[in-house]
């Protein structure tokens, strides 16, 4: 091949997962893009734009279309070029579809709390009606296909566990990195492959009798679920939101080693398997001394050199906590109806 090519003559890469079909008029406008083989300006038309404001921002739509556009910065799709990437007319678009998700979030987040300790109180202890708990409901109620549709929709994030989370590093300074940075060592193994949370998060999928491919289960994912996907993509791309991240994250820490210990007796009740069980078990220890160094180090570092960032730091956990209560919320009715929810059925494990 010459290497001087331009990159719209160099030969697709057939690595990465199949790319999905459409829900509406935006994501098949995206996949008609990418599927091209050069820019497609179209993209940046008057009736693309005004779509894109006036799309339902947690439809199944705009958050395909956005999960398919932010794929682009992690492993990209099967046959696409990895130039496509970087494509100016993609992400015109994309900034048109997160301004609105954005707008939806600050509406429905108006009069939530602006500072760490409000936003971060309510999650520091076990609340005693755990009615609502999806992880109490798998906990308590759940049924192996059930257990095995969870895996399914989580793998959209486990299988790159931590890595939204790593594009703040570079934008952290003093404690907050180097606290950030020893979290996010533990998350990619402490230097073992093996004990990569993304890998044993493959071995439980592989003990529920799933395909661990990544993106595998993109086709069977609701907007409910890509959604909380794409919070924690939307706001790692962008170095504005680095507070709103690390709020992210340090929801994620906090809230993870109770809701863990849930779901491991859940995997061990149901007979999911040793890995399956593993991996929240892990999760139970680690994510407990990481909740510690997150609220201590990490934002503790943040806000003593950047104070003006607290606002953005409990609008991150507030955002986080909405779009979980609503994925989990969606999951319960469900299934307590008898129902899949997942837009197409699993195979038998």
């Amino acid at each position: 091949m010459n290497p001087t090519a331009p990159a719209t003559d160099r030969p697709r890469t057939a690595t990465g997962p199949l790319l999905p079909a459409g829900r509406g008029p935006l994501s098949a406008a995206v996949l008609t893009a990418l599927r091209a083989p050069a820019p497609a300006p179209e993209l940046a038309s008057p009736a693309v734009a005004h779509a894109a404001g006036a799309a339902d921002p947690w439809g199944e739509d705009l958050q395909l279309a956005l999960y398919v556009l932010y794929e682009l910065h992690y492993r990209g799709f099967a046959d696409i070029q990895g130039e496509r990437e970087w494509d100016p007319d993609l992400l015109r678009l994309r900034g048109l579809l997160e301004a609105r998700m954005l707008d939806a979030l600050v509406d429905e987040l108006t009069g939530a709390p602006t500072t760490v300790d409000e936003a971060f109180g309510p999650l520091l202890e076990e609340p005693v009606d755990l009615s609502g708990s999806l992880s109490r409901f798998l906990e308590t109620h759940g049924e192996l296909w059930q257990l095995r549709e969870y895996a399914a929709l989580r793998s959209l994030y486990h299988l790159k566990e931590a890595d939204p989370h790593a594009w703040v590093i570079p934008r952290l300074t003093g404690r907050a990195k180097a606290a950030m940075v020893a979290i996010e060592y533990d998350e990619f193994g402490a230097g073992r492959a093996e004990r990569v949370h993304a890998r044993l998060f493959a071995d439980l999928m592989t003990d529920l009798g799933l395909d661990p491919s990544y993106g595998r289960y993109l086709e069977c994912a609701p907007a409910p679920l890509l959604a909380t996907v794409n919070l924690m993509s939307l706001l790692g791309l962008h170095r504005a939101r680095r507070g709103a991240l690390v709020g992210h994250f340090a929801w994620v820490e906090v809230t993870s080693s109770p809701g863990s210990r849930r779901l491991a007796r859940a995997m061990r009740r149901c007979g999911a398997g040793p890995a399956a069980e593993h991996f929240y078990a892990e999760h139970v220890e680690a994510d407990a001394v990481h909740e510690q160094v997150v609220r201590h180090e990490v934002i503790g570092g943040l806000l003593a050199a950047e104070p003006g960032l607290e606002a953005d730091i409990a609008f991150g956990c507030a955002a986080t906590d909405l779009l979980e209560d609503r994925l989990g919320a969606y999951l319960r009715t469900r299934w307590t109806a008898g129902r899949s929810a997942l837009r197409a059925r699993l195979p038998e494990g």
